[in-house]
């Protein structure tokens, strides 16, 4: 079939002619011909001599293009500059373009950019038929020649610009307008497509519209351009994707663009036929596994990425191979020469020998066994999926053994002081057993430290959750869901949990050996190992006790269940350990430290849990330290009354019998553990014991300077036991029945806070309404409040203003015989000067009272 052909020739510059098409073959319109013109005209270079020579004139750009017109048809045209017509001195662009319909294809089947070099191209307007120029001449040289040399030295710009060529190639051009490549010769650019017709299928490769030569790439409608030097600057300031491919190397890493390193890698080491290798390869067109699998069996050098991507790729098709390319493959990847191997590339790797184990003989896939090895011994990589023990039988076994084995001793036994994480013990155990190194000394030791690895790494992962409430917290702490039970841990397994998992199922001794430590850190820290067992749960053999951590591991799901009843969760975790206080006490301490953390117990929970067991297994397992928490920390009762010790009555209700509880259990925690028990927390429960007799019987003289020594002696006291032994001191001292002696003592002892406190219990409702309706009570506290005027500095103002305030309402409420009655009281209790200092006090207060009536009924007036 022949083609169309146009010839164009653009205006010279400063001609005010207009381009005009010189000739044009048939079947091309008038329409068609209006798209084609614009791609047709070129301008000349800012640079270009108005008078050119020779040499000149051949050095101006000849543009070649390629571009598919709206109606599906293409034109591929090569331009040429060219001197007037009649020989003037300007010059202009000859254009000649071949016009190829829809779906015909060019001549031979070949890309557009195959007619580059061809013979054919006129450079004036033929007088009659020429050939097309589209069938150049047999074989592939007209594209390929010098490619090879070409992509040597455009390599520093090599893959990105092949990443870009892609993009550009899809079915849909990648949008921001086209690909610039900034080249000083058209020819070069013409190279640039060269390569990518190469390298790109063949789909995509025809999709590339494409011009060599332009001074106006923004405006381009083609998917590739090439411009000069000089006009790099105004196409970069356009926002277009620009390849300075004329300038010095970019800096920089070029593109992440895995295919197209590999290509570019391919170009470098000269063996573009390794493309149509890789695209008999199953995978998508642009996946780098399989051009870097035909790479590395070629012996070309890879990087990192690219080589991740073929072992990769080959472990998802691990039948794709043939036995000769699978072993080139692996030789590739376990070369020693490659030494910036990174741990993606090693975890295809793990994949890798996983898919080929088993499928292919021990002599292929040992050196990657050997490989994987190394790096979890050497590169600490714990991501690394480690072969089976059978990978290292024979030979080559016995070769990493020896290279190893004194690496991994060296390591583990550390000594206490290396505390590795747990991740990293593991895989050594794991790698240790794999290669058949002797561990058995070191054992203990590292098991040790791995039980404590264990707990540490877990509680750091749960500080975030503790910040925020989170945290597996004690029975009763707020940790709970509406329904009472305890709320699940919401994170997942940690890390290397798996690894772990496997190291346990993999070695019995050491299963035994790790549970066996955990079981003797719990009673320390019987919290944390039940987080870690609530988040990983172990395999507890039958045949050890193990009782401490079968007891963490009972503990939440009896919170969860029992709710907040501590003390049906405290005998539920106790029944599972499967011993006795009695014969074990540690016991005592794993559950109290389980359920209540780090919460002291209640009253009622801390006697609960002293008749549980002997004051010896307390004694033994460090409980008896929570119980006297328990008596020092519970709540303080509300102040009872002033003078509820009237008429030889006491209070007895809830808040008292509270608080009596607590004071016997510190009585019985004084004779259990007299010689656990000293400092601050011995005065503070005889501080305790104190107040309970003050309220209830009748302690030994001198009480008032005993609560002022055990306050002292148990400083800093708990603020609602100082303020119980206060309260129930200063009721005794308002009750009718008080001691004048304690009296005595208490007012000149001049203790500020006491007075207080006496001040405040004097006014409440219960004093002020004995005040007024016992007379004999009412006699007493004026005799008192008027007995000590100079006993320090703190009691003089405080009883004036009890007298004023307290007294002197409660005499006025009174009736005439009630008064006579105090005054009678006062005078037989004290003197007859004190029944007239009465009299002169309560006349004083009925003057003002007089007084204030007639003021009153003056401003009436």
């Amino acid at each position: 079939m022949s083609l169309a052909q146009v010839h164009y020739a653009s205006a010279a510059p400063g001609d005010e002619e207009a381009g005009r098409f010189t000739a044009v073959g048939p079947g091309v319109s008038g329409a068609l011909l209006t798209e084609i013109e614009p791609l047709l005209r070129h301008g000349l270079p800012e640079d270009a001599s108005e008078r050119p020579s020779d040499g000149e004139l051949r050095a101006l750009p000849q543009p070649f293009t390629y571009a598919v017109l709206a109606d599906g048809s293409r034109l591929v045209a090569r331009s040429a500059a060219v001197r007037e017509a009649g020989g003037g001195p300007g010059v202009r662009f000859h254009a000649h373009a071949v016009h190829v319909p829809p779906g015909v294809p060019l001549p031979g089947d070949r890309l557009p950019v195959e007619a580059w070099r061809s013979p054919h191209w006129a450079a004036a307007t033929p007088g009659g038929p020429v050939p097309d120029p589209l069938t150049p001449p047999p074989g592939p040289a007209a594209v390929s020649e010098g490619l090879d040399d070409f992509a040597v030295s455009r390599g520093p710009w090599l893959a990105a610009v092949l990443a870009d060529l892609r993009r550009a190639s899809g079915a849909e051009p990648a949008g921001g307008g086209p690909v610039v490549l900034v080249e000083r010769q058209c020819a070069d650019v013409a190279r640039w497509l060269g390569l990518a017709s190469a390298t790109l299928p063949r789909a995509y490769a025809e999709r590339l519209t494409f011009t060599t030569y332009t001074r106006r790439p923004g405006s381009s409608t083609l998917r590739v351009v090439g411009v000069r030097p000089e006009d790099a600057e105004a196409a970069r300031s356009t926002g277009l994707r620009v390849h300075l491919c004329a300038g010095p190397p970019p800096a920089g890493g070029g593109t992440a663009d895995v295919w197209a390193v590999t290509a570019a890698r391919i170009w470098r080491g000269r063996s573009p036929e390794l493309f149509e290798a890789a695209r008999e390869l199953p995978g998508e067109p642009f996946a780098a596994g399989p051009l870097a699998v035909t790479a590395l069996c070629a012996g070309i050098t890879l990087g990192p990425d690219e080589r991740a991507a073929a072992a990769g790729w080959a472990a998802d098709r691990p039948y794709a191979l043939d036995a000769q390319r699978t072993g080139r493959l692996v030789e590739a990847l376990t070369s020693p020469a490659v030494d910036d191997r990174t741990g993606t590339e090693f975890d295809a790797a793990g994949r890798l020998f996983g898919a080929l184990e088993g499928r292919c003989p021990a002599s292929v896939t040992a050196p990657l066994a050997a490989m994987l090895v190394t790096e979890a011994v050497r590169g600490g990589n714990g991501s690394v999926e480690l072969p089976h023990r059978d990978a290292f039988m024979g030979p080559e076994g016995t070769a990493v053994a020896e290279r190893l084995g004194p690496e991994i001793l060296n390591e583990l036994g550390g000594g206490p002081a290396a505390t590795l994480p747990v991740a990293r013990t593991v895989q050594l155990l794991r790698v240790a057993r794999l290669l058949g190194v002797e561990t058995t000394e070191l054992l203990p030791e590292v098991v040790a430290r791995l039980a404590s690895a264990l707990l540490a790494e877990t509680t750091v992962r749960d500080e975030p959750a503790v910040r925020s409430g989170r945290k597996g917290s004690p029975i009763g702490s707020g940790r709970e869901s509406p329904s009472g039970g305890a709320v699940a841990n919401p994170d997942g397994l940690p890390d290397f949990a798996p690894a772990l998992l496997e190291l346990l199922d993999e070695q019995f001794e050491v299963r035994t050996a790790l549970l066996g430590a955990l079981d003797r850190l719990a009673p320390r820290d019987p919290g944390a190992v039940a987080r870690f067992l609530e988040r990983m749960a172990l395999p507890f053999t039958g045949t050890q006790a193990l009782p401490h951590l079968r007891m963490c591991a009972e503990a939440p799901g009896a919170m969860t269940t029992l709710g907040g009843d501590r003390a049906a969760v405290w005998r539920r975790v106790l029944r599972a350990a499967g011993l006795s206080p009695f014969a074990e006490p540690l016991v005592l301490r794993t559950a109290v430290g389980l359920v209540w953390e780090d919460r002291a117990p209640t009253v009622e929970e801390a006697r609960l849990l002293l008749d549980a067991a002997t004051s010896d297994a307390h004694r033994a397992a460090g409980t008896w330290a929570r119980l006297v928490d328990a008596a020092l920390g519970a709540a303080a009762a509300e102040p009872s009354a002033a003078g509820s010790h009237a008429a030889g009555s006491h209070a007895a209700g809830p808040a008292a019998a509270s608080t009596d509880e607590a004071a016997a259990l510190a009585h019985d925690l004084m004779r259990a553990f007299p010689a656990e028990i000293s400092g601050r927390k011995r005065a503070g429960l005889l501080l305790l014991d104190l107040a309970r007799e003050l309220r209830t019987g009748a302690p030994d003289p001198g009480w008032t300077e005993t609560v002022r020594t055990l306050c002292a002696q148990a400083a800093p006291v708990e603020p609602a036991l100082r303020e119980r032994a206060r309260t129930a001191l200063v009721e005794r001292l308002l009750a009718p029945d008080r001691p004048g002696a304690e009296l005595y003592a208490f007012v000149h002892a001049d203790d500020a806070e006491l007075i207080t406190a006496y001040d405040r219990a004097a006014r409440t409702e219960t004093v002020q309404t004995r005040l007024r309706t016992q007379p004999a009570y009412a006699a007493d506290c004026f005799t008192v409040w008027t007995a000590h005027p100079h006993a320090g500095t703190a009691w003089p103002p405080v009883a004036a203003a009890l007298l004023t305030e307290v007294l002197r309402p409660a005499v006025r409420a009174m009736s005439a015989e009630d008064v006579a009655e105090v005054e009678a009281t006062v005078g037989r209790t004290g003197s007859s000067g004190r029944a007239g200092a009465f009299r002169a006090w309560n006349r004083s207060s009925a003057l003002g009272r007089l007084g204030r009536r007639i003021a009153g009924r003056v401003r009436r007036g």
